[in-house]
């Protein structure tokens, strides 16, 4: 009798500490309203909510569709109860603020392929919680992490381009292609119908006939007398005005000849109307032309200030060709730069200045070949790709005033015995980025697509020796991982580039160029 009475003091004395919290009594509210959806109990459904309650369901419009607690519980009255259904549900979240909280639960279900979210509104009501209101959105079920892991394939969706160099969308599926080789093609991607574009200059540098004893020596390899070849000229960069849809501006970067077919790197743009290029205008020459078919650069891109970026090359197959100072170091040649200009070819206010001595327009120096320029989606920095001789491939970030070295500063090794002489105070940039390989970086993007998931925001870049494609996970201003794509079906590669509804494409570098396709196998 003792143990009983001291059993019975020692409830009493202890049970304020098991009173429940304010929380704890709105988890049960909401798991009696989970338990009655799930194992169809109207009458739990009902008893969480405060008589006459309103809600508002999802019914994928716009419109508001709504009906009372007790007609919502009704709907769980039409199988047995205790009958399971299959709608996985849990509490993500419980606010609360004196007597009014907001709480936040997660529902999947399968059949109809949705996640739900239900927001509720709970008040407390004379001491107890009670459901006021509810409101429910819907989105597909995310997938399972294995679900997404890539499995990246190709397919091609053009064939029978001269050597490919860029591409610009209009739309979709209507697209502008620069063949180095060919011409500037406007095509549709659903039908496959090209049609050469008109109106282009007439001084594009072509294939020529080498006969390397004309030539000071090192202009062209002697393994190449005799050949007929355009090497790297042509046309290179094809890029829609940011206004594009209001002034039909296209610009054009090619390499230009003279007459004694000397050449150089020329940026033009016009106005595309139909399929003819209108009112074509020069906006920038990269004089001196010379002789040599190498090197020319040519990228292009509009930054996020609205001005044109251009690499231009520092055109020497060998490093010895370079004077004294190398001209890619030399501030009053215009070769071996990033030049900022206009969108008319006038030259920004705000460019830096190398001195009074420099070229228009210079924004970096110490380029030696860089071809692709591509926008980080986060940052708005213009990052880089550029090829080195021996090795030296390099991915950088465009920095006004900044000297990316070359030839004084390489990650890889001269053609020759070459040593530049010293610049003094010269500071240099380090590259972000570097192969411990010949891989000659192409036109590089950023991926924003939905194809693959785990790949948002991760930096493509094609490769022209021997066909590699990489794959780059980017924190900020870092490369954290590399990996190269299609190890197994190589192909030269000039350009990367992802269209407005998200589609990967590539650019092969042949005369039988292809435009391919890269999709997730796995969907």
């Amino acid at each position: 009798m003792k143990i009983k009475a001291f059993f019975f003091f020692a409830v009493i004395s202890i049970s304020p500490c098991f009173a429940q919290t304010d929380h704890a009594q709105i988890a049960k509210i909401l798991n009696q309203f989970i338990v009655g959806t799930q194992y169809n109990y109207p009458d739990s459904i009902a008893m969480a909510f405060h008589p006459g309650t309103r809600m508002f369901l999802y019914n994928g419009t716009d419109s508001a569709y709504f009906m009372t607690s007790e007609e919502y519980a009704a709907l769980y009255g039409r199988r047995a109860p205790g009958t399971l259904n299959n709608r996985p549900s849990k509490i993500i979240g419980i606010e609360i603020v004196r007597d009014v909280a907001y709480a936040k639960l997660e529902i999947d279900i399968p059949s109809f392929g949705n996640r739900y979210h239900d927001l509720l509104l709970l008040k407390k009501i004379l001491g107890q919680w009670k459901i006021v209101g509810k409101a429910t959105s819907a989105g597909p079920i995310p997938k399972a992490p294995e679900a997404f892991t890539p499995n990246p394939a190709k397919e091609v969706v053009l064939a029978g381009l001269n050597k490919p160099w860029s591409m610009a969308f209009i739309s979709e599926n209507d697209v502008l292609i620069a063949e180095k080789d060919g011409s500037l093609l406007r095509v549709n991607l659903e039908t496959k119908e090209r049609k050469a574009i008109s109106g282009l200059p007439k001084d594009v540098a072509r294939a020529v006939e080498i006969d390397t004893a004309k030539f000071e020596k090192g202009i062209f390899p002697n393994s190449l007398h005799g050949k007929t070849l355009s090497a790297n000229a042509g046309w290179f960069q094809v890029l829609l005005d940011p206004s594009f849809d209001q002034n039909n501006y296209v610009y054009i970067s090619y390499a230009a000849e003279n007459k004694a077919r000397a050449s150089t790197t020329k940026v033009i743009r016009g106005k595309l109307i139909g399929n003819e290029l209108k009112e074509v205008e020069t906006l920038f020459v990269a004089e001196p032309y010379v002789h040599g078919l190498y090197h020319y650069g040519g990228g292009m891109i509009f930054g996020k200030d609205g001005k044109l970026y251009i690499t231009i090359g520092e055109r020497n197959f060998f490093e010895y060709m370079n004077p004294e100072v190398p001209v890619a170091q030399d501030v009053k040649d215009k070769r071996g730069k990033v030049i900022r200009i206009n969108s008319d070819g006038s030259i920004p206010k705000d460019n830096p200045d190398f001195g009074s001595d420099a070229v228009q327009g210079l924004y970096t120096i110490g380029i030696r070949a860089s071809q692709g320029l591509t926008i980080h989606p986060e940052t708005g920095d213009i990052w880089f790709s550029e090829h080195g001789t021996n090795q030296g491939d390099e991915l950088n970030i465009l920095k006004p005033s900044a000297n990316y070295g070359w030839p004084n500063v390489t990650t890889g090794s001269y053609r020759t015995d070459y040593q530049p002489k010293a610049i003094p105070e010269a500071t240099f940039t380090d590259p972000l980025y570097s192969w411990d390989h010949t891989v000659a970086p192409t036109g590089l993007t950023f991926y924003l697509g939905s194809e693959f998931p785990l790949w948002k925001g991760n930096l493509i870049v094609p490769g022209l020796s021997k066909g590699s494609l990489w794959r780059m996970v980017v924190d900020g201003d870092k490369i954290i991982s590399a990996e190269e794509l299609f190890i197994n079906s190589r192909v030269r590669l000039r350009k990367a580039v992802v269209s407005p509804a998200g589609q990967l494409y590539l650019l092969s570098d042949e005369e039988d160029g292809k435009l391919i396709r890269v999709f997730n196998g796995k969907r």
